[in-house]
């Protein structure tokens, strides 16, 4: 696991009132227009002024939208943050409990599914609204901890008048987004919320670790569940022969004859039983096997994509859709690798390993990180992408559908890009 961007809301040595006076000072000049007294951190500034584009009322006090209690049943049952469940309980419940917090766990549209920790807290959340099946996204309540992870899509901390919506500055919070090992997809945040003096600078890193081990262990059960897949793939492609894989749904190969060994493939979404075209393999006949598919590579000469769609209008789903004589297929992509084809998408003359690292981080000297990152996706786009310097092919159509906001809704590390 990589290291993480983790600013806690309280400076080191500042005095919580203090500081939570200063917020207040700040947050009134930045609604009024007077000269500010301070500058509120980037990541609250830029949650602040898409508060102002959305219209949200810093007074209002008016209900956010609440799931039925059959709504909320289904998501829950449905949402892969169950199987995470006792493992963010057992490191964050006892807690949340001594420290006067509650832990709320949101899915990716920013529902909350499940709330617990303090009886005292937990009425005061009734109070605000703060309920399970509640909508707790920026554009329903405004700046806060759940709702702006899901944006900047990395652990946030709000504290006090950072909260955009005034009667939420008697709170602090603390979340983390939480991640589906499989395919990269947003599963929801992780969230410790409290009164404003409970406000401690530990409590994002707490937030965040939990969060990190309900991913490996997501990712343990996955292993698992491959090795499994495994054990029935070997002997079916002994029996198959020719260049085959088997694979589960996701792409991750449980085995392989007569092809280089890979950790994943790209699949379409919704990948049926047929005949399908592959970047990294051409033409292939799919078919069915319990727990993933058996993909045989034809052998058929087809024509090369023509055209490649990156849709990145939603940071929790971006996909990338490849159109040819071979067919069309849409493929949903991990928010690293969306950001990547972002920028070789705006620079088609290509970028060097040291130029990509600087777009995505900021920081050239990451080139091995980039060089990594790239292999895989040229493993699985191999059609599309080319090297020295990395690039789409220059016979293939690239299309962007981004949204109208930008800064609103992508990564926070595409807007530099995206404005330049």
């Amino acid at each position: 696991m990589g290291q993480r961007d983790l600013e806690a809301a309280l400076p080191a040595g500042a005095d919580p009132r203090r500081h939570a006076r200063v917020l207040a000072q700040v947050h009134e000049a930045a609604l009024t227009g007077k000269p500010l007294p301070g500058r509120p951190r980037p990541v609250i500034d830029a949650s602040w002024q898409r508060m102002r584009r959305l219209g949200i009322d810093p007074d209002s006090r008016s209900a956010a939208p609440v799931l039925t209690v059959e709504e909320l049943e289904a998501r829950r049952r449905t949402s892969r943050l169950a199987e995470a469940l006792p493992t963010l309980r057992g490191g964050l419940i006892s807690l949340a409990e001594q420290a006067a917090h509650i832990m709320v766990i949101g899915d990716a549209d920013g529902k909350v599914l499940w709330r617990d920790g303090s009886a005292a807290v937990r009425r005061r959340a009734d109070g605000l609204g703060f309920v399970e099946g509640v909508d707790w996204q920026e554009e329903a309540v405004g700046t806060n901890a759940i709702g702006t992870a899901l944006v900047a899509r990395r652990p946030i901390q709000v504290y006090s008048a950072e909260h955009f919506v005034r009667s939420h500055h008697s709170w602090t919070c603390a979340a983390a987004p939480l991640h589906d090992p499989r395919d990269g997809r947003l599963l929801g945040v992780v969230d410790l919320s409290g009164p404003a003096p409970t406000v401690h600078a530990t409590t994002l890193a707490l937030v965040d670790a939990v969060t990190r081990l309900a991913e490996a262990q997501l990712r343990t059960a996955h292993l698992t569940e491959l090795e499994r897949l495994r054990g029935f793939a070997v002997p079916v492609l002994a029996k198959v022969g020719g260049r085959a894989v088997v694979a589960d749904e996701h792409g991750w190969v449980a085995a392989a004859a007569g092809l280089a060994p890979v950790d994943r493939i790209a699949l379409p979404t919704g990948l049926t039983p047929g005949r399908v075209w592959l970047p990294a393999y051409g033409n292939c006949a799919v078919e069915p096997v319990p727990g993933g598919w058996l993909i045989r590579v034809t052998g058929d000469e087809a024509a090369p994509p023509t055209r490649v769609v990156l849709d990145v209008r939603s940071p929790r789903e971006p996909e990338l859709t490849v159109a040819g004589a071979a067919g069309t297929w849409t493929h949903r992509l991990s928010p690293r690798h969306a950001e990547m084809l972002y920028v070789l998408a705006s620079h088609r003359d290509g970028r060097s390993a040291s130029e990509l690292s600087a777009d995505l981080f900021g920081d050239a000297s990451r080139a091995v990180t980039v060089r990594a990152e790239m292999s895989r996706l040229r493993r699985h786009f191999g059609g599309i992408l080319g090297a020295k310097p990395y690039r789409f092919a220059d016979d293939v159509e690239v299309l962007v559908r981004r949204p109208p906001s930008p800064e609103a809704v992508l990564p926070h590390s595409l807007a530099p890009a995206i404005r330049g």
